[in-house]
């Protein structure tokens, strides 16, 4: 994941111009803490974990990224995702660095008790680094609002101020904001909107499957719905649904559980691979990384893929969708309603002023249509893929920053 990062990261900087020395710059991240988390067991023993806090730069103003609890975590994950969170700051022109962090660990088989004792050592772990103006952390991939809501008042215990404004994605009682738990979904589904319509597709009655039924993915299936699109594949990590003239979205999301699971509860299903390889109009990888690859990559019928999971498309993979004619939004561009929606929570909590539903979900709109249409129009421009464009756009601010400041 690292890897294939910095190759495209290289790549933005020799199409912008640049020298070797911004990519030095921002290859890795700036500072990357590992901690260990002592916890005791609700059988009394004590497990260590292995948490991670990273940095990528922070040139354009506070750290601002997720933290995720994932048993397959690593450093360079994490390394990886922070520099995405940063390209995401850029792209959505927020006056943020990209930071990420998490545990290696698998909260499913953690009871209420034990997550909350890891959750709030975390925090004390990580206390010297984080911060309102120095950095913001907020949910990401296991966790959720009751896990911030833990964080920060571990946080408020150690330094007795301004802890609302320490994270984000609380509980709205806590200072939390409007949509932030529809944000990445939110902002997924504009540019859904914004990708048909330069296909010049009706979103009315256009056949969408999304691979992965989590948080993004169950909360884009009702939005998808909503506009008039006909959803007619899902999956999750046991397999998937497919249905040519639609699925009964309301019924898969009473019945799916709190990590996305549903299609146990059915007979028929069909490996996640080939529900991606079904004829659609929009497809949505939503699950896991690599999941469109050169081996499968010919055989994908949509018009318009939408990448709403981290790295779910290889860089060779995207190579060829883009020489068939499919139109590639990619993540680090999808992705960045759930950081802007952040943002707008921080700014909020900074103010002490709270905005209704409407307004957030304007505001949102708002950032993520200017980003889709810069981006877009940069890649015509160039003549390069989505993916690229959006790197340079992300790129440009870090670089532009660092120029002011007398990094570079």
């Amino acid at each position: 994941m690292l890897q294939s990062t910095q190759t495209l990261m290289k790549e933005a900087i020799r199409k912008l111009g640049y020298d070797d020395g911004v990519y030095e710059l921002l290859k890795e991240p700036e500072r990357v803490l590992e901690v260990r988390i002592p916890v005791r067991m609700d059988d009394g023993s004590v497990k260590v974990f292995s948490g991670f806090r990273a940095h990528h730069n922070d040139a354009a103003g506070p750290i601002k990224g997720g933290i995720r609890y994932h048993p397959d975590l690593t450093v360079d994950i994490v390394k990886a995702l922070s520099v995405w969170a940063g390209l995401q700051c850029g792209i959505a022109g927020l006056p943020f660095g990209g930071g990420k962090g998490g545990i290696a660990c698998d909260p499913r088989r953690l009871s209420f008790g034990e997550l909350e004792r890891l959750s709030r050592g975390y925090v004390r772990a990580i206390a010297q680094i984080v911060g309102p103006s120095k950095d913001i952390p907020g949910p990401d991939l296991f966790t959720n609002s009751q896990i911030m809501g833990w964080m920060m008042d571990e946080y408020n215990k150690l330094k007795k101020y301004d802890s609302a404004s320490f994270i984000s994605g609380k509980p709205l009682v806590l200072g939390g904001s409007h949509i932030r738990e529809q944000a990445g979904a939110i902002g997924i589904a504009i540019c859904i909107e914004e990708a048909a319509r330069k296909r010049r597709l009706r979103l009315k009655g256009a056949r969408v499957i999304i691979q992965g039924f989590g948080n993004a993915g169950s909360h884009l299936a009702k939005l998808m719905v909503d506009a008039g699109a006909i959803v007619i594949g899902i999956s999750d990590a046991y397999g998937a649904l497919y249905d040519p003239d639609g699925l009964n979205v309301g019924y898969l999301l009473s019945r799916r559980d709190s990590f996305g699971t549903v299609t146990s509860l059915f007979e028929g299903t069909i490996p996640n691979e080939e529900l991606l390889e079904l004829d659609c109009d929009i497809l949505v990888p939503a699950a896991v990384s690599r999941q469109i690859t050169l081996k499968n990559a010919h055989n994908i019928k949509a018009s318009i893929i939408v990448e709403a999971a981290n790295g779910p498309t290889t860089l060779e993979a995207t190579t060829t969708l883009m020489n068939n004619g499919i139109l590639l939004v990619p993540d680090v561009l999808a992705g960045a309603g759930a950081i802007a929606a952040s943002y707008f929570e921080w700014v909020q909590n900074k103010q002490g002023l709270y905005w209704d539903e409407e307004e957030v979900e304007a505001r949102l709109r708002k950032k993520m249509t200017d980003a889709f249409n810069k981006i877009y129009d940069l890649a015509i421009e160039r003549n390069v893929d989505m993916r690229l464009a959006a790197y340079m756009v992300g790129i440009g601010r870090m670089v532009e920053a660092a120029q002011y400041r007398g990094l570079l």
